[in-house]
C-alpha cells in the first residue's frame, strides 16, 4: 500500500498527539506503581542516608513505595548513567549531588551528560565542610595555617578521600585560591582518612560535618575553618574561609533528578512533595543532625545551581588538570 506524504504527516501527528496524551494521563495518575531512587554510593553513607530520608517521605505521602537502590562505582556515575538512560517516566529517580557536578569535567567519555540528560527536580539540603587539623600543629588560625604552609612548601600534610571526593575537590579549590603548596595524602575512602588524621599521620583535612564535628568538640581535632560562605550556627567561633579568601566557597548539595524528558506533571508532583518534606520538624532535624542546612528549589532554580555548579567546577578541575583515578 502507498502512503502519500500528507497521509505519512497526519498519521505523524496523531501519533504524537495520542503520546502526549499518554503521557498526561500518566501525569495525572503518578504514581501508579513503586519507584526508585538510584543512589551512587554504598549504604549507610551521606548520599544514603538523604535518599533513604526523601523515599520514606514520598512513600508516606504520595501512595507508592520509593525504594532506595545503591549502585556505587565510578563516583557515582554508574547511578547516573542508569537513570540517564532510564524512561523518563518518573519511576526511575536519581539522588544527585556536587559530585555530579564536577564528575562531569573529571571523568572522560561519560555515557550522558550531566547537564543535557536530566530534569531537576528539587534539592533536599546543602553542606559545607570544615577544614580540621590535628592538635600537634601550632597553628590556631587559617591566616597561621596558610602562612605555615607557605613557609614550607611540600612540606605539610593534607589527606583526602581520593581524588575526585569531596574533600579533594574542596582542598584544590582552596590550594588554586590560596596558592599553598602542600603533600597530598589521598585515601580509600573519609574513613581511614579520619582515622591516620587522628593519629597524627597527617596533618590537615577537608572533612563533612558529620565526620568531623565529633572529634573537634572533643578536642581531638581542631576546626580552623568552614568552606560555606557564612559561619556555621554549630560552630559560630570558626570563620568561614570567604573571610580570609574572598569568593571562596565549596559545599555539597544534594538533590533529586530524572531523566530528561520526564512530564512536567510528574516533576511537579515529585517537586511539591519534596519541598514539603523539608517543613517536616523530623527532617529537618535530621537534615540538622547532619551539620547542612535545608536547600529548598523549584526545578528552574535547581536547574540554574546544576549549571552553575558544573561549570565552577570543570574551570577548578582544568586548571589543575585534575585526573580521575
Amino acid at each position: 500500500m502507498t502512503v502519500t506524504r500528507r497521509r505519512f504527516l497526519h498519521l505523524a501527528a496523531g501519533a504524537g498527539a495520542f503520546e502526549a496524551a499518554l503521557r498526561k494521563a500518566h501525569a495525572e495518575t503518578y504514581p501508579a506503581r513503586p519507584a526508585r531512587i538510584i543512589s551512587g554510593f554504598p549504604p549507610g553513607g551521606i548520599s544514603d542516608t538523604y535518599a533513604r530520608l526523601v523515599g520514606q517521605y514520598l512513600s508516606e505521602h504520595l501512595g507508592q513505595q520509593f525504594i532506595v537502590e545503591n549502585r556505587p562505582g565510578a563516583g557515582g556515575n554508574l547511578a547516573a548513567e542508569t537513570v540517564a538512560k532510564s524512561e523518563p517516566d518518573g519511576y526511575t529517580l536519581l539522588l544527585t549531588t556536587s559530585a555530579d557536578a564536577w564528575n562531569a569535567t573529571l571523568y572522560k567519555n561519560l555515557n550522558y551528560n550531566y547537564v543535557g540528560d536530566f530534569t531537576p527536580i528539587a534539592t533536599v539540603s546543602r553542606g559545607a565542610g570544615i577544614l580540621v587539623v590535628h592538635p600537634s600543629l601550632p597553628d590556631k588560625t587559617i591566616g597561621e595555617f596558610i602562612a605555615d604552609a607557605k613557609a614550607h612548601p611540600g612540606k605539610m600534610s593534607v589527606a583526602s578521600a581520593g581524588v575526585g571526593s569531596a574533600p579533594y575537590m574542596f582542598w584544590e579549590l582552596f590550594r588554586s585560591m590560596s596558592g599553598v603548596d602542600m603533600l597530598h595524602v589521598p585515601y580509600h575512602g573519609a574513613g581511614p582518612a579520619v582515622v591516620d588524621l587522628l593519629a597524627g599521620q597527617v596533618q590537615s583535612y577537608f572533612g563533612s560535618f558529620a565526620s568531623s564535628i565529633e572529634y573537634v568538640r572533643a578536642g581531638r581535632l581542631r576546626a580552623l575553618a568552614v568552606t560555606g560562605v557564612t559561619r556555621a550556627a554549630v560552630l559560630p567561633d570558626v570563620p568561614a574561609l570567604d573571610e580570609v579568601l574572598p569568593g571562596y566557597e565549596a559545599s555539597i548539595y544534594v538533590g533529586i533528578s530524572a531523566p530528561r524528558g520526564t512530564p512536567a506533571g510528574i516533576v511537579n508532583t515529585l517537586s511539591r512533595s519534596i519541598n514539603q518534606a523539608l517543613t517536616d520538624p523530623a527532617i529537618k532535624k535530621r537534615i540538622a543532625d547532619l551539620g547542612d542546612a535545608l536547600l529548598a528549589t523549584s526545578p528552574p532554580e535547581f536547574a540554574k545551581l546544576v549549571a552553575a555548579e558544573t561549570d565552577k567546577w570543570r574551570k577548578v578541575i582544568v586548571a589543575a588538570n585534575i585526573k580521575a583515578d
